[in-house]
């Protein structure tokens, strides 16, 4: 049995993906398998897939699946992966050199059962570290703490632990794509922290079909998601009264972006989501006129 399985969800995504093959390749550590959860792609991802199984150079299985979004190929991947550990690198990224035995190493002089995984960095293709490194003298602390006490900045790369993901499955709306996937996050800080590693692990180019750069219309599309996300998150036994309101924000506009008559029902927090309804009302209206403007 492998120790670490690296995991790329990818929808549509030949084009790019042999970028992340190759980093594969170019691992000096060979414990890992790389699992690619295909998430309905109707290019030649399988015929490409393929091609690279047969040269027999790293351990790769493959899985197609209609198409569910990030946070259900995020689903279908933890059902499948065996190994103790298990990172994403999405389709348009790749690992960075060294990458694996930095993880393995790391995890093998300081992994326990009382962390729920590794956090370390990302980087551009250019090698600039995306956002701020982690505070030298802390050596573990939640994901939520993280950005919201220590002031870290940027996309960070999560190693965890397999059997703690395979708790909290992101839930699957009908004709929505998308769930925020530090709902799964978010709730394993609830009992772990994780250890820091400040070490690049991957290398990422934020390409123009991402989901990162269209968040706006993700908001449209997906309130059903976002309105659970928000809630869980509203939920939490950590984080202030304004992270919490900005929470009712969000969800307030979700709400009223889907025709939810329940608005004030379903929420955790009645009084904040009053208070907040004035703000969430003038998102609902700022989102609407966004995703208008860029269909125009």
């Amino acid at each position: 049995m492998k120790t670490l399985t690296v995991f790329t969800p990818t929808y549509n995504r030949a084009f790019c993906l042999e970028k992340c093959y190759l980093s594969l390749l170019r691992q000096d550590n060979e414990d890992f398998i790389w699992l690619i959860i295909d998430d309905g792609s109707t290019d030649n991802t399988k015929e490409l897939v393929n091609q690279w199984k047969q040269e027999r150079k790293i351990d790769i299985k493959y899985h197609w699946q209609e198409n569910q979004g990030m946070h259900g190929a995020h689903n279908t991947a933890y059902k499948l992966i065996e190994t103790e550990l298990n990172v994403c690198i999405d389709s348009d990224d790749y690992m960075a050199d060294g990458a694996v035995e930095k993880i393995l190493s790391f995890w093998k002089k300081y992994g326990n059962e009382n962390v729920s995984g590794i956090a370390a960095l990302d980087a551009t293709i250019e090698h600039q570290i995306i956002g701020s490194t982690f505070p030298e003298k802390l050596n573990s602390a939640t994901l939520f703490d993280l950005y919201n006490k220590y002031g870290v900045t940027g996309d960070k790369k999560l190693v965890y632990r397999t059997e703690l993901t395979k708790l909290y499955p992101y839930p699957i709306f009908q004709d929505e794509k998308y769930v925020g996937l530090a709902y799964k996050y978010y709730m394993l800080d609830k009992q772990y922290e994780m250890l820091l590693m400040n070490e690049v692990l991957c290398h990422v180019e934020y390409l123009p079909d991402g989901s990162s750069l269209n968040m706006y219309n993700q908001y449209l599309k997906n309130p059903k998601g976002f309105s659970f996300y928000r809630k869980e998150l509203m939920k939490l036994p950590f984080g202030g009264k304004v992270f919490k309101y900005k929470q009712a924000i969000h969800y307030v506009s979700s709400n009223l972006l889907m025709k939810n008559p329940k608005l004030f029902i379903e929420t955790p927090k009645k009084a904040l989501t009053v208070l907040a309804f004035p703000l969430g009302f003038l998102l609902y209206v700022f989102i609407i006129k966004k995703t208008r403007t860029e269909v125009n």
